[in-house]
């Protein structure tokens, strides 16, 4: 994929147009992806103004913050310049009920397969979901069904770390929430993900679910049980007053059949005991609760250093796209946090790492591996 980046650390109107235009007079059919931080909301229909006055098509999402050289930041916007405009749909009002959500699939699967025909370009299909949609995982299990290898699979989740419903996905004339955009990106690798979080040895069994939400494990309403678990694994009191203080540092892992596991952080408490995850845990899943891995750990790092490489050949000197879930920075701490980023950019030796904080991820851990949606994890592909 042969891009450009650019970091604007303040939303100066005449700056970004000088870069616009001398970007457009070398890539006449380029068109940009924008990384937004929340606290700059206000300024996207400046920059919606100045591509669409030259045509430039738009496309991207409001993040809680960005990633600049191995650091959070609140202010500023990342362009991500691509020199031909790719193939892209932003969807808003996605289904929640089974019916629909098999014929969203349907629909928007039937555009992408007309899309990446048949050059044999390695192909990634990058997916901002908005991180109020509480059905992402079934959606990717639809997009693979109908798509399945034809594409690789990457992307994040776009939204308010308060996880308060906000328009936080965008192009040249919408700003939307309950969306999707989706952006056909070639030639392509795909990206890698990890998270370095250790099944624990007990496991449990989710007997009542819908959706996103847990209502009981093992017969037995769900933060009952849950407040067992930590109590007994760690000594620490769970009550409903301090639930949203202590959930993130202890998350539920699903374990799956191929030893992959997916992380769900406990975002929410039901009035009757259920517990809402970032993420559907679908019914009977084996759950655990996980070991986090340590501040001090190299785990996670060593493993996408490793992959990425493998997957292209080489990322040394090259531009890193990160995307960093908010609730490891919550559990890890944020000087903790930019430590692992700045481990990643020294030991992967990139040029340049850009990105935000996300609210969720959907990666795979292997070449053509199966799209998982994610918590606490880090997804990292070449820009």
């Amino acid at each position: 994929m042969s891009s450009a980046t650019h970091y604007f650390s303040e939303l100066n109107e005449s700056h970004i147009a000088e870069v616009a235009e001398s970007w457009h007079a070398r890539f006449p059919n380029m068109g940009v992806l924008v990384l937004l931080p929340e606290p700059e909301k206000n300024r996207l229909p400046m920059l919606q103004k100045i591509f669409s006055a030259r045509q430039i098509p738009l496309m991207g999402g409001i993040f809680p913050e960005l990633i600049v050289v191995g650091e959070f930041h609140k202010q500023g916007a990342w362009i991500l310049r691509f020199d031909e405009a790719p193939f892209y749909l932003l969807r808003d009002n996605l289904p929640h009920d089974e019916d629909g959500v098999a014929l969203a699939a349907d629909e928007i699967s039937s555009q992408l397969r007309a899309q990446i025909g048949d050059s044999g370009d390695e192909v990634t299909l990058f997916l901002l979901f908005d991180a109020m949609v509480p059905n992402i995982a079934t959606l990717l299990d639809e997009f693979y069904l109908r798509l399945a290898n034809r594409v690789h699979y990457a992307g994040a989740n776009a939204g308010s770390e308060t996880f308060q419903p906000m328009p936080c996905l965008f192009d040249n004339t919408r700003v939307i929430g309950n969306s999707l955009l989706a952006i056909l990106v070639k030639p392509h690798y795909g990206a890698i993900l990890e998270h370095g979080y250790q099944l624990a040895e007990h496991t449990y069994t989710a007997t009542s679910t819908e959706g996103n939400r847990i209502s009981h494990i093992d017969w037995k309403p769900a933060f009952e049980v849950y407040c067992e678990l930590v109590k007994a694994k760690y000594g620490i009191e769970i009550t409903r007053d301090n639930f949203y203080q202590h959930a993130v540092h202890f998350p539920f892992g699903i374990a799956r059949a191929n030893h992959n596991v997916l992380v769900r952080i406990p975002v929410a408490l039901g009035d009757d005991g259920s517990l809402f995850c970032v993420g559907e845990v679908p019914a009977h899943s084996v759950l655990t609760l996980l070991e986090a891995p340590s501040a001090e750990s190299h785990h996670t790092v060593d493993v996408l250093v490793e992959r990425l490489s493998h997957l292209n050949g080489g990322v040394a000197g090259r531009d890193l796209l990160l995307f960093y879930c908010a609730g490891r920075r919550m559990h890890l701490g944020k000087d903790a946090a930019q430590n692992e980023m700045r481990d990643m950019q020294q030991r992967s030796e990139v040029r340049q790492m850009l990105g935000a904080l996300s609210l969720g991820e959907i990666g795979a851990s292997t070449l053509w591996g199966y799209p998982l949606f994610h918590n606490a994890t880090l997804v990292t592909t070449l820009w």
